[in-house]
């Protein structure tokens, strides 16, 4: 069960006119295109860790958990994995701390696994955090990949309980497609290519016309599949919350189902893309604005590198004066 919520941005704003300045683009232009106006970006010496701490502390307001897991692409190191420094910074003793990299589905890939936790019987509270300094794998000089990336971190703070209480996640729907991988990835810094004498290698490289028509088709596909699974109708659903890669696929996406475009929650115009800190931010930012109420029936779906998708729904809760 949802029992609480947190988000964290760094405080340096990067808005279009900045960008502009200073590569082959225009704030119409990133506008028109991905619906962002402004990101965050991380300050020097603001890591991955530090925005999922900051995030994780709201969430758990004051109280524990058993366990945490850290939906990331971007670690503080490549090893250990970076939920047990989280876990660490907040006080949670010998907690299970692990990382989920599912890049920007992270989020939900670490919601199914929290549930699963807790339906195995091995946490009765698990702390879920997005959290991505996705900008450090973005070339400065890419005028593709500049204006979408932002940093930040969200996190749910999950509880046992029976599911059909408001705030249970589930079903989900979860999928890879691997032999795509090369659409969406930074090919060096792994086992297979540590090292790189080619810049461009260190950076993320992303085929967009390929991605934006898989991402939508995906995340429509998996958003059906799991309304099937919850026994809801397109027309039951109040709130969609896809992930916040780009305006468009949202509202294609939205378009597909057969979704009203007042049901879409967005927050990317002010956030940008933060991989798998996007969910969570954008239902802080939506509970905070009135936007999310109790009883909405929600449907979550994301999609990201790897290729990786999935979505689940709940009915949101009441979750006091947070």
């Amino acid at each position: 069960m949802l029992t609480g919520l947190g988000s964290w941005l760094p405080t340096k704003v990067l808005d279009n006119h900045e960008i502009a300045a200073r590569l082959d683009t225009s704030d119409e232009w990133i506008r028109t295109r991905t619906g962002i106006r402004e990101r965050r970006v991380a300050g020097p010496g603001e890591s991955t860790v530090d925005l999922a701490v900051a995030a994780g502390r709201e969430a758990l307001g004051g109280g524990s958990a058993d366990a945490v897991v850290l939906a990331t692409a971007t670690p503080d190191q490549p090893c250990p994995a970076s939920a047990p420094q989280v876990a660490a910074r907040l006080g949670l003793g010998t907690a299970a701390a692990f990382d989920v990299n599912a890049v920007c589905s992270g989020f939900v890939y670490a919601l199914a696994t929290a549930a699963g936790f807790i339906a195995g019987g091995l946490a009765e509270r698990v702390l879920v955090v997005g959290a991505d300094t996705f900008t450090t794998l973005v070339d400065p000089n890419d005028r593709t990949t500049v204006p979408i990336f932002g940093d930040g971190a969200g996190a749910v703070l999950l509880r046992a309980g029976d599911a059909d209480e408001p705030g249970a996640f589930g079903p989900f729907d979860l999928h890879s497609e691997g032999e795509h991988a090369e659409l969406l990835w930074v090919e060096a810094g792994g086992a297979r290519k540590r090292l790189s004498d080619t810049p461009a290698d260190r950076f993320l490289a992303m085929q967009g016309t390929a991605v934006f028509r898989h991402a939508c088709a995906r995340m429509a596909e998996s958003s059906r599949t799991v309304l099937e699974r919850a026994g809801w109708m397109v027309g039951d659903v109040d709130r969609f919350v896809g992930h916040q890669a780009n305006i468009r696929i949202l509202q294609a996406t939205a378009k597909q189902l057969g979704m009203p475009a007042d049901a879409v929650v967005a927050n990317i115009d002010r956030v940008g893309n933060t991989s798998a800190a996007s969910i969570p931010l954008a239902l802080a930012d939506a509970r905070a604005d009135g936007t999310l109420a109790p009883g909405h029936r929600v449907l979550l779906s994301a999609f990201g590198a790897g290729l990786t998708w999935g979505s689940t729904v709940l009915r949101w809760p009441d979750l006091g004066q947070l």
